[in-house]
């Protein structure tokens, strides 16, 4: 006997990709793996497209490209990851996965408490983290301090300097700080 889940429109985290050079097509598959509305630059929509990965939307200031079937178009200025970011949040999605292979926490700040952000370079997975934030690791691992952080306290992490901790032991680590979220990351 199998299982079927049936997956409901926007309950599994959107996929935005930015930018995919250097990218580990392994984890790009699983990040699919349940079928996630895709969005796309318009630089990479080919290079998505010769995947053979169904895109839902592609962000583009005009797009010139002939599109899939049932493909929309996200219209930007200036910022394609602030109009995609907009978009999400307006159409009520609760969580994304961006791949892109730069990171400042300006350009997510604004967003990190009205939709879950899970960006992924080709070798960290950066996220916002509460306050009280907790996570089971196991020993050695590095964790890595994005936002500068106001009366920042842990437990289970030995600090290597101003923004970089080790996992002391296996078992869970936590964060407590005063603000509404800090960024960290982890290795891939």
């Amino acid at each position: 006997m199998s299982s079927h889940h049936i997956v409901r429109e926007k309950q599994e985290p959107a996929l935005l990709i930015i930018d995919l050079e250097g990218f580990n097509y392994e984890n790009l598959g699983q990040l699919l793996e349940w079928s996630p509305t895709v969005l796309v630059t318009e630089p990479l929509y080919d290079t998505v497209d010769s995947l053979g990965i169904k895109i839902d939307g592609v962000i583009s200031k005009s797009i010139s490209t002939p599109l899939q079937h049932k493909t929309f178009v996200i219209h930007t200025g200036d910022s394609p990851l602030q109009d995609a970011l907009k978009y999400l949040a307006g159409e009520q999605y609760h969580a994304v996965n961006i791949i892109t292979n730069s990171f400042r926490v300006k350009d997510y700040a604004l967003f990190a408490d009205r939709i879950n952000l899970v960006i992924l370079t080709p070798s960290k997975r950066i996220f916002a983290a509460k306050p009280g934030f907790s996570k089971w690791k196991t020993a050695g691992e590095r964790i890595e301090v994005l936002s500068k952080e106001k009366h920042f306290n842990t437990q289970g992490l030995v600090r290597i300097n101003d923004h970089l901790y080790e996992t002391e032991k296996e078992g869970f680590y936590t964060l407590t700080f005063d603000q509404p979220f800090i960024f960290i990351a982890e290795d891939l």
